[in-house]
């Protein structure tokens, strides 16, 4: 994880918090690349010290939904005139939601990868947020002996780990 200083970063740290101060929440947001896994993405992160712990609640929303949600029209908005080449990956995190999060998709991932090492069966995690199969597929990505997939549709769509030997159809 480091601090820098880039165009996007700094567009998008600027641009949350201007959509903050719109909905009223006067808040400062610190920007920074952090590398995890085989992703690299720009964390926008909301000072929490001038909102309530309502206001944080309501931020984050019922199962992250709102933050999702928030991180979603970032991703969206900040990549719409950029060229695909230089699009970046934003992820919001307020009073360490995203981390804690993290932990337990990397508990998530460790439990099904051992799962399809023991079976040597395809194994089904439960429905998740797009933004968290993105993360657990690129955590499950450094495993050369097993592959990732997303099956069905939103808001039932499901990730599937199986060997990386095995066709699925499906």
């Amino acid at each position: 994880m480091h601090q820098t200083s880039h165009p996007s970063i700094d567009r998008g740290q600027t641009w949350l918090q201007d959509l903050l101060k719109l909905s009223a929440l006067e808040v400062n947001v610190t920007a920074e690349i952090q590398d995890h896994f085989a992703e690299h993405s720009c964390w926008l992160t909301i000072d929490r010290s001038n909102l309530s712990d309502d206001q944080v609640t309501a931020l984050i929303g019922p199962e992250g939904k709102a933050l999702d949600a928030l991180q979603y029209l970032a991703n969206v908005t900040l990549n719409l005139t950029v060229e695909e080449a230089d699009r970046g990956a934003y992820t919001i995190e307020i009073d360490g939601y995203r981390q804690r999060r993290l932990e337990i998709l990397k508990e998530m991932a460790a439990e099904a990868a051992e799962a399809v090492r023991s079976s040597h069966r395809p194994y089904e995690m439960p429905a998740i947020s797009a933004a968290e199969r993105r993360q657990i597929h690129s955590i499950l990505s450094l495993e050369a002996d097993l592959s990732t997939f997303s099956r069905g549709e939103e808001p039932d769509r499901r990730l599937i780990v199986k060997p990386a030997s095995t066709k699925v159809i499906g």
